[in-house]
């Protein structure tokens, strides 16, 4: 008999248990008493009655879903609002939403550059940046972490030449923000373009929580495109990419997750315009996550606990590899906390931690329990 197919997944899923690495989808409850410090809702919007009946009152009004792409019958009029809302907020000359935040780096990394240009990334980068180098077809060099100086021997190694510089704003497993200024600099003074995820800057970073490129005093600056997610601190769903009009108009006619990918339910573009609508009217949300953070920071520093500093809402917490990573996150989850858990392949660097995610709507009592969890639950060392 002719051998099985799939056979070959039988092999990967003994080597995936032999180190530690197997990874199980958990449906949570709609209602539940753990206490969450692993999602990213940040401001605490996903459940907030004015986010969830602005979804309810779209679905009805527009229905359950977009019917079609944003070029065919996707797009409504709530998305356009929210193009518009989002680039006024955020300080830049136009919006385009897409489906995830994932969809919105491929679109910006593909279209923005072609074979024969150069692509300059972060080692630390998202896996939607790694994989929008990937199908770019572009040159990628892949540069220290948080290296300037890098970046700049990168791009002087091939002057003249069509060049993108990508970085993560914020990074999501460490929590520490990019020198967003001296990038832009490298990049100005070299004729390169910048491209930063800002998916975990948008409501903590920035005046108002207006992001990252907001608080290092780029919002709008020439050659500066960012990507964002509205699944994180809006509390709704979907991405989208901000700069100027013509790289929108751009993004438009030639990002294929753009074009060929269903547009975003008009639920989630509703709840996102909500969400944006409350931090607009409650700006200090998002000095509150950053409070919570470097509480968190400093009181898991006071248990002993090797943190890493954060600079947005993220607090990583060292773990001595895989399988004791693993274990914390299931005896932080018995004991009613609910917290990140980070191993190869997600984190590349090898370092295996469990992840903490501040939340404006945390009290003091929440998070002095989830630390107090946290070390009484540590793997020795």
């Amino acid at each position: 008999m002719a051998q099985d197919p799939f056979d070959w997944t039988d092999d990967e899923a003994h080597r995936r248990e032999r180190a530690g690495l197997v990874r199980i989808l958990r449906p949570r409850p709609a209602e539940t008493d753990l206490l969450d410090l692993a999602s990213n809702d940040y401001l605490g919007f996903a459940h907030h009655p004015e986010v969830t009946e602005a979804a309810a009152v779209a679905a009805r009004r527009w229905g359950a879903g977009s019917t079609g792409s944003r070029l065919v019958t996707g797009s409504t009029e709530l998305h356009a609002e929210l193009e518009r809302e989002l680039a006024d907020f955020c300080g830049f000359e136009a919006a385009l939403v897409l489906s995830s935040g994932y969809a919105a780096n491929l679109a910006a990394l593909t279209a923005l550059t072609a074979r024969g240009s150069l692509l300059v990334s972060d080692a630390a980068n998202h896996a939607s940046i790694v994989d929008g180098c990937r199908l770019s077809r572009a040159e990628t060099v892949v540069v220290p972490h948080a290296d300037p100086g890098a970046v700049r021997a990168a791009l002087d190694a091939q002057p003249g030449r069509r060049a993108v510089v990508v970085s993560d704003a914020v990074f999501s497993v460490d929590g520490d923000a990019a020198p967003l200024a001296e990038l832009a600099e490298a990049c100005r003074t070299r004729g390169a373009a910048l491209i930063t995820d800002d998916a975990h800057g948008l409501g903590v970073l920035g005046p108002g929580g207006r992001g990252t490129p907001a608080e290092a005093g780029l919002a709008g600056a020439d050659g500066l495109v960012a990507t964002l997610t509205l699944s994180k601190s809006l509390g709704a769903q979907g991405g989208a990419v901000l700069g100027p009009a013509r790289v929108v108009e751009h993004l438009v006619n030639t990002a294929r997750t753009f074009i060929f990918d269903t547009g975003l339910a008009p639920a989630a573009v509703g709840a996102a315009r909500a969400g944006l609508g409350l931090l607009r009217r409650d700006p200090a949300r998002a000095e509150r996550v950053r409070e919570v953070a470097r509480t968190l920071y400093r009181l898991l520093g006071e248990a002993g606990l090797t943190a890493v500093r954060p600079d947005a809402a993220v607090v990583s917490v060292r773990a001595p590899g895989p399988e004791a990573a693993v274990r914390w996150a299931a005896d932080c989850r018995a004991a009613g906390l609910v917290v990140g858990c980070f191993r190869p392949p997600s984190v590349p660097d090898g370092i295996s931690r469990i992840r903490l995610t501040a939340r404006a709507d945390l009290t003091d009592d929440q998070i002095a329990a989830a630390v107090r969890t946290v070390a009484a639950t540590a793997p020795a060392r």
